[in-house]
């Protein structure tokens, strides 16, 4: 396939054309999502999931206007995340039953961040001097290594550009954020793949792994926990520049006191888990945009002040994670006419509130000159915004000013299908690129 065309023939389910046929989450729904989008928008902008709730028998319900959700996830008091009924649920297991089967992750956010101000506390002593606001600090390694994996294929003419560039780059970072040794990677690679297997792999809107592929999942993390634990101690022995040795010694303003073991590991099990996708399904999907107009690619590397709203509107129409199923209604709500009792489970779909016409003049159309181009839900919005957003943003900056230096062209190779991965994430499982280099 030499021209880039729609997926249709090659799903495993046909184009929606009507509401009867929208199904965002059965095997093939990634190649039609924008299509069932428009029809959601038009004809039920709060879709109900039947039986699909929190408890046997309710209703889960799908926000796809941007109003809505940007509503939601600006206040977490009155939606509050899922996660926070596993925390709750620690907090008062005062016989430590619930604690022993709990993940690093969940045990860490029961201690460090159980409410909102502790959540903000978390934030800002702990993940933001390396990941959020702090996160220039990283400014010349992300060069070094954008360099190094451009070096590994410029004498081509023709490259993989997930499995060559945008795949390593992120894993690369985070191990650097971390202090993971480089010659680590291909495992920490193993490990997030496994870490991110429901996101991928799980049926329906909640993720769910069969019991199969739980256990495979477990055995593909094995040596995981030990790996990290291990990492913990000898960053207490012998500290070096990094966000764990910082995390072994910072004192937790918040609660007065340092952080356990078990802590640190929940904050890099949940690094891992973050900082890995977002980035690369966002290269991924911006190089296509660019192979798809090259006068485009012409613009952006002639004007670089073009290049950051070439970012943003790129991740406002291509999503990386398109829709969670993250928020519960405290109390009865009503969203565009649809009355939804207490205790429903959300399902934000970012994907289509970003091309929402009652949001964004033209959705569909890539505007570098458009106003105010980061109010997106990419990285959803209020309080808890994505901590890995800045971090990530400054990889894609950095990633795509050294392509346009050290490139004068850039197109799609023959063969590719544009098939994109199952889960919620949007990605092509390949995307073979031509290329010519700079003088």
């Amino acid at each position: 396939m030499n021209e880039k065309t729609p997926n249709h023939s090659l799903s495993e389910m046909r184009c929606p054309v009507s509401l009867e046929d929208v199904d965002l989450f059965s095997p093939g729904a990634q190649e039609h999502w924008y299509e069932a989008y428009s029809i959601l928008h038009r004809e039920s902008p709060v879709h109900p999931i039947p039986g699909e709730g929190l408890r046997p028998g309710e209703d889960a319900y799908v926000l796809t206007c941007y109003e809505d959700i940007d509503l939601v996830v600006k206040d977490p008091v009155r939606f509050p995340p899922v996660i926070s009924i596993i925390v709750n649920r620690l907090l008062e297991d005062d016989a430590g039953e619930l604690k022993q089967n709990a993940n690093a992750m969940e045990l860490s956010m029961s201690t460090l961040r159980p409410s909102n101000k502790l959540y903000r506390a978390h934030r800002q002593e702990l993940t933001d001097p390396w990941v959020g606001k702090g996160a220039a600090r990283h400014t010349e390694a992300i060069t070094r290594f954008v360099d190094q994996l451009i070096d590994n294929w410029i004498d081509k003419s023709e490259i993989d550009f997930i499995a060559e560039f945008a795949r390593p780059l992120p894993q690369m970072v985070t191990a650097h954020v971390l202090g993971f040794p480089a010659e680590d990677i291909p495992q920490l690679e193993a490990w997030g793949n496994a870490q991110v297997t429901a996101f991928v792999h799980g049926k329906g809107h909640r993720n769910i792994l069969s019991a199969k592929q739980a256990a495979t999942q477990r055995q593909q993390l094995s040596g995981f926990a030990e790996y990290v634990q291990d990492q913990i101690v000898t960053k207490r022995r012998a500290p070096t520049d990094d966000m764990i040795s910082f995390l072994t010694d910072v004192e937790y303003q918040a609660l007065d006191r340092k952080l356990t073991d078990v802590e640190i590991a929940g904050i890099v099990y949940a690094m891992i888990l973050g900082g890995l996708e977002t980035t690369q399904y966002a290269l991924e999907e911006q190089a296509q945009l660019l192979c798809d107009d090259p006068d485009l690619f012409n613009l952006i590397r002639q004007d670089r002040s073009k290049l950051r709203p070439f970012l943003e509107e790129a991740m406002r129409l291509r999503a990386p994670t398109q829709g969670l199923s993250t928020r519960i209604t405290q109390q009865e709500e009503c969203f565009q006419g649809v009355t939804i009792p207490a205790g429903t489970l959300l399902h934000l779909r970012f994907g289509a509130a970003n091309v929402d016409e009652s949001a964004f003049t033209c959705p569909f159309e890539l505007d570098l000159d458009r106003k105010a181009v980061t109010r997106h839900l990419t990285f959803s919005a209020g309080p808890r915004v994505c901590p890995g957003a800045h971090i990530s943003r400054l990889e894609q900056q950095i990633a795509w000013s050294r392509l346009l230096d050290r490139l004068d062209s850039l197109s799609y190779a023959p063969g590719n299908t544009f098939l994109h991965q199952p889960g919620i994430m949007l990605g092509t499982l390949k995307l073979d690129l031509r290329f010519t280099r700079a003088n």
